[in-house]
């Protein structure tokens, strides 16, 4: 619960809660540019977001990971997951510049 009485929104890719004033952003589970616009989205941790987008192509994420349990899956992001899990819900740091291979 905030201060105001109203419930935090739980990310869904790492379980915390996401308090209003952190932040956020919304995650497209198909991305726009590969077919998935007005397509289903999910509100994340902005350091949740970053990281996925670190770790993965538009194409892979509209071809194979396109839902939380694909993402939570990847072996990258389940190592960060259980990283920052262990982090308070306010939680961010910068993600270093993309990692992944291109």
């Amino acid at each position: 619960m905030t201060g105001d009485g109203t419930k935090d929104v739980q990310c869904p890719l790492c379980g915390r809660p996401i308090p209003a004033h952190v932040r956020q952003s919304l995650h497209h589970l198909t991305p726009k540019l590969k077919g998935g616009k007005g397509g289903p989205v999910v509100r994340l941790h902005q350091i949740c977001h970053n990281e996925i987008h670190a770790t993965l192509t538009e194409a892979e994420l509209a071809r194979a990971y396109n839902t939380i349990e694909a993402l939570r899956a990847h072996p990258r992001l389940a190592r960060f997951i259980a990283w920052v899990a262990r982090r308070p819900p306010d939680f961010h740091s910068r993600t270093p510049g993309a990692r992944r291979k291109r």
